[in-house]
């Protein structure tokens, strides 16, 4: 899908240079090239720059088509490019076979007529979406053992994030607010577009692709039946600013979001109001356990040095199963397995040009220069040696592990050119992934509990600033078990590209090789000569 902007001061959807050139030239993309909805603002520079399908409508092209192909002014051969690619993934995803025959398309004119109704949901896959939502929490902070916890009396919970928004809405052409999740919407309303409640439990991402579960688990929801079920106290106090704590309590659990979504970007990647709330508590509390439902990258250090902020957990978008995920963690039924997929910075600030893009002079409309070129998130900080909160790839777990007799086999076959000879094929020319080196290490649980451990290996390719992750494997180990994981690398993971040759280019020299828990914490080293 081509989006809204420009790129090299091309709209994307008429970039030659992005769609037939990128997408389907260098990287052999076979499939079709759709726009964003409303993307199409132009006639058949559109059709050849690399556009295939204009959506929801490609009015601007119509019957001109046709025309410019009866005229001469275009390729009769481009149109049936267009079509192939189309009618290829049509059959790609076997739209051809086992597709429910009418009353079963689309919705009958009336709508209270008779409709095939067509049940999409399986119980079985409830197991697959609650492990989803476990392994996406990470715990990033877990002082004096706060977690998880052991048969607490009395628990406090507070903040705006815990419970279902009051409201919600999933119509494009009104704000967050106005229906109950998992009510019908009004009769006669066109749903187009989904949003979420920006003052409840985030469960999804919002936009376009959003939709209402039949049933959801919000973290309130499921502290209460986990209070009923082993009869402790649950104290609520979800709507103060000022909340009075009680001081029998055994934890005090705080609720707090990041919200964005498709349309909708935060002002900041800090939120004052949340961490007055946290310190307030904490404040209180000797034992408060922070959850943020964040749709990305959250700065922390308004709080997360209280004393008595005893634990962090970013728990993401969870997906239905939020509630039983959460409560599965914190009462240790489940082990945190999750990894930060970005960089905590200590102030937004530390992200410099990443965090803003920029308006030219004389111009609104915000410009991305990318002169980080490939240093960006961890690889950012690790260039130019910022120290963060917390670093790509870091998580904690209730167990610990230990990394040792790292391997290295390779370099594997001969590699005489310095730029991939191979014919195209999906994802670039093929010798790009013929395997160079497999590198493999021992991991072992040395802690008292099963958990699984997301091993990362990183390159530092000669010549850059900054190693990259290229690869990554999660093994479950039962206490005191270990076992050998091992990590293949590609001639493109060794590859930089060469801008002059427009190619990737394999150097000589020495890559250095590391494998550890997280960007910043390698304990094994090794290194392989080309």
């Amino acid at each position: 899908m081509c989006s809204y902007q420009r790129v090299n001061q091309t709209y994307t959807c008429a970039s030659d240079k992005a769609q037939n050139g990128a997408l389907k030239g260098e990287l052999g993309f076979r499939g079709f090239v759709v726009s964003d909805w409303g993307a199409l603002y132009g006639g058949l520079e559109y059709a050849t720059g690399g556009l295939d399908m204009g959506m929801p409508n490609a009015a601007t092209w119509d019957k001109n088509l046709i025309q410019a192909v009866q005229n001469g002014s275009f390729a009769e051969s481009r149109v049936t490019d267009m079509v192939t690619r189309i009618i290829a993934a049509w059959y790609h995803v076997g739209q051809d076979k086992r597709f429910p025959n009418p009353p079963g398309i689309g919705m009958p004119k009336p709508v209270t007529g008779s409709h095939l109704v067509v049940e999409g949901r399986d119980p079985a896959d409830r197991r697959t979406i609650l492990q989803g939502a476990i392994e996406g929490h990470v715990l990033v902070k877990n002082e004096r053992n706060a977690l998880p916890l052991r048969k607490p009396k009395i628990v406090s919970i507070f903040g705006y994030s815990a419970n279902t928004a009051p409201k919600w809405s999933a119509a494009e052409d009104t704000p967050p607010g106005s229906w109950n999740v998992g009510l019908a919407p009004v009769q006669g309303v066109d749903i187009s577009k989904t949003a979420i409640g920006p003052n409840g439990t985030l469960y999804s991402g919002g936009g376009s692709g959003a939709v209402t579960p039949a049933t959801f688990s919000s973290p309130q929801d499921a502290l209460v039946a986990k209070a009923t079920r082993d009869g402790f106290t649950l104290h609520q106090d979800l709507g103060s600013n000022k909340p009075v704590v009680k001081s029998s309590s055994d934890a005090c659990l705080v609720f707090g979001n990041a919200w964005s979504a498709e349309g909708t970007d935060r002002p900041d990647l800090q939120d004052d109001y949340t961490d007055t709330l946290i310190k307030r508590i904490a404040d209180q509390c000797a034992n408060t356990i922070v959850v943020l439902h964040n749709a990305g990258i959250r700065t922390v250090d308004g709080f997360v040095d209280h004393p008595n902020v005893t634990a962090l957990l970013f728990a993401h978008l969870p997906g239905e199963e939020s509630g039983e995920a959460l409560v599965s963690l914190l009462w240790g039924d489940s082990n945190p397995s999750g990894k930060l997929p970005y960089t905590v910075a200590h102030s937004p600030s530390d992200y410099g040009a990443l965090l803003n893009p920029h308006a030219q002079a004389g111009s609104k409309d915000p410009q991305a220069d990318y002169t980080a070129g490939i240093y960006m998130d961890y690889k950012y900080f690790e260039a130019n040696n910022i120290q963060p909160r917390y670093e790509f790839g870091f998580g904690l777990s209730y167990t610990r592990f230990n990394y040792s007799d790292i391997n290295m086999q390779g370099p594997l076959g001969s590699f005489r050119n310095r730029w991939p000879q191979g014919s195209i094929t999906s994802g670039g020319q093929e010798d790009l992934w013929e395997r160079m080196a497999v590198v493999s290490c021992m991991i072992a649980n040395t802690g008292a509990v099963d958990g699984a451990e997301a091993a990362q290996l990183y390159v530092r390719i000669p010549g850059t600033k900054a190693k990259q992750l290229r690869g990554f494997t999660k093994e479950f180990l039962k206490v005191g078990e270990k076992a050998r994981v091992s990590f293949s690398l590609t001639r493109r993971d060794l590859s930089v590209w060469d801008t002059g040759a427009q190619k990737w280019l394999l150097q000589k020299g020495r890559y250095e090789v590391f494998v550890g828990t997280s960007s910043a914490k390698v304990t094994l080293r090794t290194s392989l000569v080309i």
